[in-house]
């Protein structure tokens, strides 16, 4: 098996959850449905197209590297003449994601290829969330995606890891597909992809498992911190 990480960063994203005409809400992170939609996407294939559904037996595994804060945006929508509605939608703010997914190693190859030069734009969730710059990719080999995380340096942004300086090391979320955390206990979420057909999209159920991994912090100044202090005293 081959890995693939893909860091998701950007002022805004947005991930299914529950939803209504009048409101939109968001999960905490990236669901495997939307990143298959953002690969498919970079790939050239249409919503009907059956390769789709064959992106659901990529393994997957997601790091939340950074949690994202809520922003909630209303929109005024005129949905039949002279009748008007406001409706609300959720966004995450400046959250940072790494995102990691296993097949063999032509399937990896491919992604990797289509996503540094994508067919149709990419998004973060809705199309008004493009990412932050060129997605930065890296690829393991005989490894799978929760080991990868496990091991992977932090990718928060400089100035969060600067805000927690005081810290060693930072715990992490990371949400896998169950059968990479036997261990672990699991969930069941609505998030395989069935169908990304705007007039009848459809999703079904996938288990998860969680874990937390704790990771250093490079922007730590603990050390340094009483070193200075030892030396102002000394003077």
């Amino acid at each position: 098996m081959k890995t693939l990480t893909i860091r998701l960063s950007s002022p805004l994203q947005s991930y299914g959850s529950e939803a209504t005409f009048g409101r939109r809400m968001t999960g905490d992170y990236p669901s495997k449905s939307a990143v298959i939609g953002m690969i498919a996407a970079a790939m050239g294939y249409g919503r009907g197209d059956h390769r789709v559904l064959g992106l659901n037996d990529l393994d997957f595994a997601v790091r939340v590297d950074q949690p994202g804060k809520i922003l909630t945006d209303f929109q005024i929508v005129e949905w039949k003449p002279d009748a008007r509605k406001v409706t609300y939608r959720d966004y995450l703010q400046d959250a940072v994601f790494v995102v990691a997914i296993g097949s063999d190693d032509e399937t990896i190859r491919e992604i990797k290829t289509a996503l540094r030069r994508p067919y149709y734009p990419i998004f973060l969730g809705r199309r008004s969330n493009i990412p932050t710059g060129v997605l930065q990719l890296q690829e393991f080999a005989d490894d799978n995606p929760v080991s990868v995380l496990q091991k992977l340096d932090w990718q928060a942004s400089s100035w969060y890891q600067r805000r927690l300086k005081k810290k060693e090391s930072i715990s992490v979320e990371i949400i896998a597909d169950a059968k990479l955390l036997p261990d672990k206990r699991d969930r069941l979420v609505k998030d395989r992809v069935v169908s990304f057909d705007q007039r009848k999209r459809q999703h079904g159920f996938r288990a998860v498992a969680t874990m937390s991994v704790s990771l250093k912090n490079p922007e730590f100044k603990g050390n340094e911190t009483e070193t200075q202090h030892d030396i102002v005293d000394f003077l």
